[in-house]
């Protein structure tokens, strides 16, 4: 089980989504904490210095999904793995 999830759907325009992935693009250039507005509310995260990323396309019933996926261990989970 998670400790947090969100999953959001909805439709944008072109320019809404490019203005979405902007917004990540600069937040994941500055690093450091990145707020990421999230329908009405505001989600605050650590944007670290690397991550584990994946990319995947599927084409299936005449529609493409794109997914683009980071993933990154929180500064609890690095601290509990040296305490081992």
């Amino acid at each position: 089980m998670s400790d947090l999830e969100f999953e959001q759907k909805r439709t944008l325009s072109r320019v809404e989504a490019a203005d979405q992935i902007e917004a990540l693009a600069a937040a994941l250039r500055r690093g450091g904490q990145a707020e990421l507005e999230l329908g009405p509310g505001r989600l605050t995260v650590r944007i670290p210095d690397e991550f584990r990323t994946e990319i995947e396309v599927e084409l299936e019933d005449g529609e493409i999904d794109l997914e683009i996926e980071l993933s990154w261990r929180t500064p609890q989970a690095d601290r509990a793995a040296d305490d081992s």
